[in-house]
């Protein structure tokens, strides 16, 4: 019968915690993002296209902010892509390149736009593997594939923490 006062124990301090910190700000409704800038010099066709629609795509997804122009949005995420590395990962035998790593690095600035001040501003960095020896797609699946955990990690930063 020792186990009894241990629940009850656990009940009262499991009612005692907050989940403080895990939404947006009430005032806050609606979202900007424009078009990022890409500065990576990579030559990437579409890469900023590619990232911006799929920051888009999350938020729609995550539905705590609704998509709007910036003249009208609450608050906005303007982001710069900053490099876009492809190196090689794993070299085999005779220093033949069998996997690379494309690396895609971007800096954000998160704004609200009621309060007319700079939430935050920081650097995310993302990256994917891919085999050399296919087609070109197995590269394009990598950015994507940087592009959809830099989209994760932006937005759990901007929904999150609050």
């Amino acid at each position: 019968m020792k186990i009894v006062p241990i629940i009850i124990i656990l009940f009262v301090f499991a009612g005692c915690y907050s989940f403080t910190g895990s939404s947006v700000p009430v005032h806050l409704k609606t979202i900007a993002i424009p078009l990022f800038d890409d500065q990576s010099g990579s030559g990437e066709p579409g890469l900023r296209e590619k990232l911006t629609n799929k920051l888009i795509e999350k938020f729609r997804q995550d539905n705590s902010l609704e998509i709007a122009d910036r003249t009208n949005a609450d608050c906005a995420l303007e982001g710069t892509i900053l490099s876009m590395i492809d190196q090689p990962q794993v070299v085999t035998a005779g220093e033949t390149v069998s996997k690379r790593r494309l690396t895609i690095s971007v800096k954000v600035i998160f704004q609200d736009m009621k309060l007319k001040k700079k939430v935050w501003e920081k650097q995310f960095s993302e990256w994917s593997d891919y085999q050399l020896g296919g087609d070109i797609t197995e590269r394009d699946s990598s950015i994507n594939a940087a592009n959809d955990k830099l989209s994760d990690d932006i937005l759990l930063d901007t929904v999150s923490g609050w």
